[in-house]
């Protein structure tokens, strides 16, 4: 019997009506139950019950991830979250492409890093960074991906300078970082 899907992920919150907000108002889940210690959320309940579930943890219970990542239909969905990220100060860590999609990765407000990403049709060897600018025509933005793809997608690219120059246009454009 084959595993078809990853049902939901559990993270413990240090402060769950300040995590619960977070991810209800600005990442944009739906509760779909809740129960004292524990909120169930999901992008469609209707669909899915629960894809993500935060339980009131402990000094003892903490989360250890290395990401929590949202799937978007596509880029500008990832654009209207740069947005809205924005004009909430949530910190940011980068706008990548992989290659295969272009992640926004984020902190949510107990310094767990997460991730809204859009699933590009190119295919792309991994690993592969390069920083995206979600400011830019985002037609010219998928030409350049496509255009980088072509080149590197066979062997992976990173190019570490790309999120240096990312950083500062961050920082002029009053993102934290």
């Amino acid at each position: 019997m084959p595993i078809q899907k990853l049902g939901h992920v559990g993270i413990y919150a240090q402060d769950l009506p300040t995590m619960r907000d977070f991810y209800t108002r600005i990442v944009g889940l739906q509760i779909a139950d809740e129960a004292p210690g524990a909120v169930f959320m999901s992008s469609d309940p209707d669909r899915e019950h629960h894809e993500f579930v935060l339980f009131a943890g402990s000094p003892e219970q903490k989360t250890c991830v290395q990401q929590i990542s949202f799937s978007c239909e596509n880029l500008e969905d990832i654009v209207g979250y740069y947005n809205r990220f924005k004009d909430n100060n949530v910190r940011f860590r980068s706008v990548t492409s992989h290659g295969n999609a272009v992640g926004l990765y984020f902190f949510d407000p107990e310094d767990n890093v997460c991730e809204v990403y859009w699933t590009t049709p190119w295919k792309a060897h991994q690993p592969y960074g390069v920083a995206v600018d979600l400011t830019q025509d985002l037609e010219q933005v998928k030409r350049l991906i496509q255009d980088d793809v072509k080149v590197y997608g066979d062997t992976g690219h990173r190019d570490p300078d790309s999120f240096v120059r990312q950083k500062e246009q961050f920082e002029a454009a009053g993102i934290r970082t």
